[in-house]
C-alpha cells in the first residue's frame, strides 16, 4: 500500500510537469556567415563553420608528422559575452598540438555571442578533433520558393559514401569520449551541503539588495547560487599550481573525475580525524570517521549526491551524557545528536554509521523535485524555531517552485519515534511530517515567509495520508476534517529585511497552539505555545573585508513543540526538529566569522536560561521543556512562566581556526576550544553544575553542521 501510494504521489506529480511544456529561451553563438539561417539551424551551422575555420588555420605541429601520430585532442573553450574564443583547457598527447590549439583559437575574429532570454551570455563547449585533420563537410543554405532557408549537407568529394551499419556497432564502445572535466557540479541541481562556515563565503553575495532570490529555504542547489557567486572563479583563486598527480588531487582536485558528451562524476574519499581532552571530566577524546562521497550529473536535469560515513568516537562528558541520556529502545547506549544510533565501541566509545544523499531532478528553470535522505533548513537564522538541521537524517521528498517573486518549498518526510516507551512490537514509531514554506519577496527589501506543518501517526495502518499529498491545502483544514486528535500542525511567520547590502534584519514566529485568546491573555496559559527569533547580519563591519557578524536572540514558551498524543511531538531519534534546547528557554548569540582565501576562523558566544525538567524520582510534573513530554501532566493549565521547572543558566564559547587543504573536497585543518559553564537550580542525575573546557584538533572533511552548543 505505501509503495502504491508513492507511485501514485509521483506519477501526479510527473503529470502536472508535463502538463507544462519546457521551452528554451536559449540562442546559439552566430558566425557571420551564420546570420541568413533559420533559428533551429544554428546550432549546425555554428559547429561546422568552427570546424571549416579549424581546419583552414590548423598546423599539424611537425612531431607529430614525424611520429604519423593518430589520435583526437578535446578542446574546451567558451565564447565570451563579447563573442570572443577563449581556449580554458586542451587535452592533448603532446604539448605541440595543444599550443597549436590555443593559437589556432586565439586567431578568430569575435562573433555575436550566444543570448539567453535575449541578453548575451557565456557558453562553454568541449570539441573533440581528430589527427590528422580532417575536412568538414559543407553546408549549403537554399532559400525556397516560398522564401525559406533549408540546410542539405553534402560529402565535399562529391564521391558517394557507404555506410557499413555493422562497423559502427562494433565500434561503439571505442566512439565513447571522455572529455576534460569542467566544474559542471557549479552548474548542477545538487544541494550544498549543510555547513555554517561554506554558507558564510557567499551569505553577502546572496543577500544584496536587488537581488529577486530566496534564502530562507536550505540546502540551495549549487545553479542557483552560482548566479549570485562565481563558484568557479572563487575557487580558481585558490588554486595552487601544482604539476605533480599528487600535488594537484592533494591540493585543488576530487580524488576521481569523469566527464563524458553527457554525464559526469566525482568520488572522494573523507575523514573526520579528531583528538582533544575534556579537562573538566578528565577525559581524552576523539573522533574517527571515514567517509567516500561522490557527486554526479546525467544530462542536463538530473543530478545526485551520496556520502556514507563509518565512524568511532567518544566525546567530551556533558556530550556523550546528552547522548546517553536519549537511547534509543532495543539496548543500544546513545544516540549521537545530529548523527543517529550509536552501539558501545571498546569500553567508552560509541561506533554510529550514516549515510546521506539525494537525487535531484530539474525538469524546468521553475522546479526541483528531491529524492533524498538528509536534512532540511528553513529561516536565515544560525538556529531555526520552523525547522533546522538539529535532529539525524531521514528520509524526504522535496519539491521547489521559483517563478516572478515567489518560491515554494513542499517537504514530505518520514520520521522515528525510538524511544521505550513508544516501541511496538520491538519495532520503533514511524510518523509522518509534511510542511510548506511559501517565501514572497514584498519589495527589493523585504522578504516575508509563510509555514504550515502537519504531523501525523502510522496508527491504524494510516501510513501516508495522500490528504497531506495535495501541495496547495491548508493542513488546518485538513487536520479538522481527519480528526484534529489524528495530527499535530505548527505554523509559522518568517520575515528578512536588507537596509543595506551589508545589513539585514531577520525573524521568525511560530504557533503551536492556534488560540488568539490563550497567546494575547497575558494569564500564562500552557497553550500559548509561541517562539520567536530576532537577528542581525553586518557583513565586512568597519570596512574589514571577509568578515561577518551575526547577533541573534530566540525566546520559546514552555510546551511548545510538544504535544498530548505522546508520538505527535515536533520530535526525530529522541531529539528536537527545530531548536536544539527544545523548549522553554531564552537564548542570546553572537557570532564572528572570518574567511580569507583558505584561512578562516570564528568566536561563538552563547548564553541562555533554560527551564528544565527534573528527575521522576524528585518531581514528575512535565514543565515544558523536553518536547517528548506529555501536556496530560502538565504543572498548571495557568501561570507558566518561561524558565519554569529547573531554572538553568547556560553559558558557552567556542572559537575555532583552520586552514582548507582542497577546496574541492572542502577538507580542513583546525584547533578548537570551548569553554562551557552549566549551572541548574537543583542538580539531577544528567543535569549538574559543571565547566568545561573542550580542546580540539582535527582535519575533516566538511559536510554538515554539527552542533554541541546544547
Amino acid at each position: 500500500m505505501r509503495v502504491l501510494t508513492l507511485a501514485l504521489f509521483l506519477s501526479n506529480v510527473f503529470f502536472m510537469v508535463a502538463q507544462n511544456p519546457i521551452t528554451s529561451y536559449e540562442k546559439f553563438p552566430v558566425f557571420p556567415s551564420c546570420e541568413v539561417v533559420e533559428l533551429d539551424a544554428l546550432e549546425t551551422c555554428f559547429y561546422n563553420q568552427l570546424k571549416t575555420k579549424i581546419f583552414e588555420v590548423f598546423k599539424v605541429p611537425d612531431i607529430v608528422i614525424a611520429k604519423k601520430y593518430q589520435g583526437s585532442i578535446n578542446v574546451l573553450f567558451e565564447v565570451t559575452k563579447e563573442g570572443a574564443f577563449k581556449v580554458i583547457y586542451v587535452d592533448a598527447i603532446y604539448d605541440e598540438l595543444k599550443e597549436e590549439a590555443k593559437r589556432v583559437f586565439q586567431s578568430f575574429e569575435a562573433i555575436k555571442p550566444a543570448t539567453y532570454n535575449g541578453n548575451p551570455a557565456i557558453v562553454q563547449f568541449t570539441l573533440p578533433l581528430d589527427i590528422p585533420l580532417i575536412k568538414p563537410n559543407e553546408l549549403v543554405y537554399i532559400t525556397g520558393g516560398n522564401g525559406e532557408i533549408t540546410t542539405i549537407e553534402e560529402p565535399i568529394s562529391g564521391e558517394p559514401i557507404l555506410i557499413d551499419s555493422r562497423a559502427d556497432i562494433i565500434k561503439e564502445y571505442d566512439s565513447i569520449k571522455k572529455y576534460p572535466y569542467s566544474e559542471k557540479l557549479y552548474e548542477s541541481n545538487i544541494n550544498i551541503p549543510l555547513s555554517h562556515h561554506e554558507y558564510a563565503r557567499f551569505d553577502a553575495a546572496m543577500n544584496r539588495v536587488g537581488t529577486n532570490n530566496h534564502t530562507a529555504q536550505k540546502p540551495y542547489i549549487y545553479s542557483e547560487v552560482n548566479k549570485y557567486y562565481d563558484f568557479k572563479a572563487k575557487k580558481e583563486e585558490l588554486t595552487f599550481d601544482k604539476a605533480s598527480w599528487f600535488g594537484r588531487k592533494f591540493w585543488n582536485e576530487n580524488m576521481v573525475r569523469i566527464q563524458g558528451g553527457d554525464f559526469w562524476l566525482t568520488l572522494d574519499p573523507g575523514l573526520d580525524l579528531q583528538v582533544g581532552r575534556d579537562t573538566g571530566d578528565d577525559i581524552n577524546t576523539y573522533n574517527n570517521t571515514r567517509l567516500v562521497y561522490s557527486q554526479g550529473g546525467i544530462g542536463k536535469n538530473i543530478s545526485f549526491f551520496a556520502v556514507v560515513y563509518e565512524s568511532q568516537g567518544r566525546f567530551a562528558g556533558y556530550f556523550n551524557r546528552y547522548a546517553e541520556s536519549i537511547p534509543p529502545a532495543g539496548g543500544n547506549p546513545a544516540i549521537i545528536p545530529g548523527r543517529g544510533i550509536a552501539k558501545s565501541f571498546r569500553s567508552d566509545s560509541y561506533d554510529y554509521p550514516v549515510a546521506t544523499g539525494q537525487v535531484s531532478y530539474s525538469p524546468s528553470k521553475w522546479f526541483n523535485v528531491q529524492l533524498g535522505h538528509g536534512k532540511n533548513f528553513i529561516g536565515d537564522g544560525y538556529r531555526s524555531l520552523l525547522l533546522s538541521d538539529n535532529a539525524s537524517p531521514y528520509p524526504f521528498i522535496r519539491m521547489n517552485t521559483t517563478f516572478w517573486k515567489l518560491k515554494y518549498t513542499n517537504t514530505w518526510m518520514s520520521m522515528r519515534d525510538v524511544r521505550n516507551e513508544v516501541t511496538e512490537d520491538r519495532t520503533f514509531r514511524t510518523k509522518y511530517m509534511a510542511n510548506h514554506y511559501l517565501s514572497y519577496n514584498v519589495t527589493k527589501r523585504w522578504n516575508i515567509g509563510l509555514f504550515e506543518n502537519v504531523i501525523w501517526e502510522n496508527g491504524n495502518d494510516r501510513g501516508f495520508d495522500l490528504n497531506y499529498a495535495n501541495p496547495v491545502i491548508f493542513y488546518r483544514a485538513i487536520e479538522f476534517a481527519t480528526g484534529s486528535r489524528s495530527g499535530n500542525a505548527i505554523i509559522g511567520l518568517s520575515s528578512k529585511y536588507k537596509f543595506t547590502d551589508n545589513i539585514n534584519v531577520y525573524g521568525q514566529l511560530v504557533l503551536d497552539e492556534l488560540s488568539t485568546s490563550d497567546v494575547f491573555s497575558g494569564n500564562g496559559s500552557y497553550k500559548n505555545k509561541t517562539g520567536y527569533q530576532l537577528g542581525i547580519k553586518y557583513y565586512e563591519p568597519f570596512k574589514v573585508k571577509d568578515l561577518y557578524l551575526q547577533l541573534e536572540y530566540n525566546r520559546v514558551r514552555p510546551y511548545t513543540y510538544s504535544h498530548n498524543t505522546i508520538v505527535l511531538n515536533y520530535g526525530h531519534n529522541n531529539q528536537p526538529l527545530a531548536h536544539t534546547l527544545g523548549a522553554n528557554f531564552s537564548e542570546f548569540i553572537a557570532i564572528v566569522r572570518y574567511n580569507r582565501g583558505r584561512i578562516f576562523g570564528n568566536l561563538k558566544v552563547i548564553t541562555a536560561k533554560r527551564g528544565l525538567e527534573f528527575d521522576e524520582t524528585t518531581d514528575e510534573g512535565f514543565y515544558g521543556g523536553d518536547i517528548y513530554g506529555t501536556e496530560n501532566d502538565r504543572l498548571s493549565d495557568l501561570n507558566n512562566e518561561l524558565g519554569q521547572g529547573n531554572t538553568t543558566t547556560f553559558f558557552h564559547t567556542e572559537v575555532q581556526a583552520g586552514y582548507v587543504i582542497n577546496p574541492s573536497t572542502n577538507l580542513k585543518i583546525y584547533a578548537s576550544a570551548i569553554f562551557r559553564n552549566f549551572t541548574p537550580e537543583q542538580e539531577q542525575d544528567n543535569f549538574f553544575s559543571e565547566n568545561t573546557t573542550w580542546v580540539n584538533f582535527g582535519i575533516r572533511t566538511d559536510l554538515f553542521n554539527w552542533y554541541n552548543d546544547f
